[in-house]
């Protein structure tokens, strides 16, 4: 009891200390003997990265094909509006209305389908009323 009393803290100390001496040279043993499994480490991040490497390109190439598909499909829609625009200009040019144009098909295809003639609609109220 008189040692403990007169020595305990003295005590307490050493044995911390101990206790983290052991725990420092068990950190070390394992780091030294783990050096073979950091090859293994280094090996695995290597075959990741390279599987990250071809998930990339893959990837890209597959953005590149799309990208290539909308710019084909942008070319095609801005040819359609140029013969467009050039129908119009040249419908103009003979003396019809741009809605002439855009109407001008469908009525040739009912012109030609009956003989008869068409009549526009007077379906319109006068702007202003007589009296």
């Amino acid at each position: 009891g008189e040692l403990l009393s007169q020595y305990g803290w003295y005590l307490l100390v050493v044995t911390v200390l101990v206790y983290l001496l052991i725990q420092h040279l068990s950190k070390k043993r394992s780091s030294q003997s783990s050096t073979p499994q950091t090859l293994q480490d280094a090996a695995l991040v290597s075959r990741k990265q390279e599987a990250m490497e071809t998930a990339r390109r893959k990837m890209q190439e597959e953005l590149d094909a799309k990208a290539a598909i909308f710019r084909e499909k942008q070319k095609q829609q801005e040819e359609q509006k140029r013969k467009q625009k050039i129908e119009i200009w040249e419908s103009m040019q003979q003396g019809k209305s741009y809605k002439g144009t855009a109407t001008l098909s469908q009525t040739t295809e009912e012109a030609s389908s009956s003989t008869a003639v068409l009549k526009p609609k007077t379906d319109k109220k006068p702007l202003r009323s007589a009296g």
